[in-house]
């Protein structure tokens, strides 16, 4: 029996040669995920996370990078929105939103399940702004208008975002539209239209 025959080694080869396939699956998979990705997807990937950090400006610079290779970009005319809300600047990300609205009512096809869910999901982040900046009524609208074209999409934080944050009854547009419209209908000395520790718990929707 040779060296080259011994179990031992026999053994010690398989292990080497399995673990090299899988190294080499792997570089093979994340190589193809980038080259193979539509055009814009990995800019909105990096602008996602920058998004998830609070750092809007370094995030707006990876969705306008992405929208520079990839004109109407949902996900990072989304993102680029989102960033605008947080950052403060109001009558942009309205300008934004509103953009997003347009197109995707424009170009969504019915059966484009992801699409309808970013329709649905823009118009419950335009309604945050209006919520947020005190138009209560257009607030409403826009949740409404949410519910009615995905009310799946915009129902509130999966399990995981949960756990992440620890909350087992999070704020939801579904939620937030019944008490505004409770509000909306008592007389305007008597509505209480903000309640911030309930209000902060609001989410961005990003489908």
């Amino acid at each position: 029996m040779t060296a080259l025959t011994h179990p031992r080694v026999i053994r010690r080869f398989i292990i080497l040669m399995a673990i090299a396939t899988f190294v080499m699956f792997t570089i093979w998979a994340v190589v193809r995920q980038f080259v193979e990705a539509p055009a814009g997807d990995y800019e909105v990937r990096q602008g996602d996370i920058l998004l998830g950090d609070k750092e809007y400006g370094q995030a707006l610079e990876r969705f306008a990078a992405a929208l520079a290779v990839a004109p109407d970009h949902r996900g990072a005319l989304m993102g680029r929105a989102i960033a605008l809300l947080e950052s403060g600047r109001y009558d942009e990300a309205e300008a934004a939103f509103t953009y997003l609205i347009d197109y995707l009512t424009a170009n969504v096809d019915p059966d484009d399940a992801t699409g309808i869910a970013v329709l649905a999901g823009a118009y419950a982040n335009r309604g945050i702004l209006y919520d947020r900046t005190e138009r209560y009524e257009k607030a409403l609208a826009d949740y409404s208008q949410a519910l009615k074209i995905d009310d799946g999409a915009v129902e509130g934080p999966d399990l995981v975002h949960r756990i992440l944050y620890g909350r087992s009854r999070p704020a939801t547009v579904r939620k937030r539209a019944e008490y505004l419209q409770q509000q909306l209908a008592l007389p305007e000395t008597e509505r209480l239209m903000r309640v911030p520790e309930i209000d902060s718990e609001q989410r961005m929707y990003k489908p």
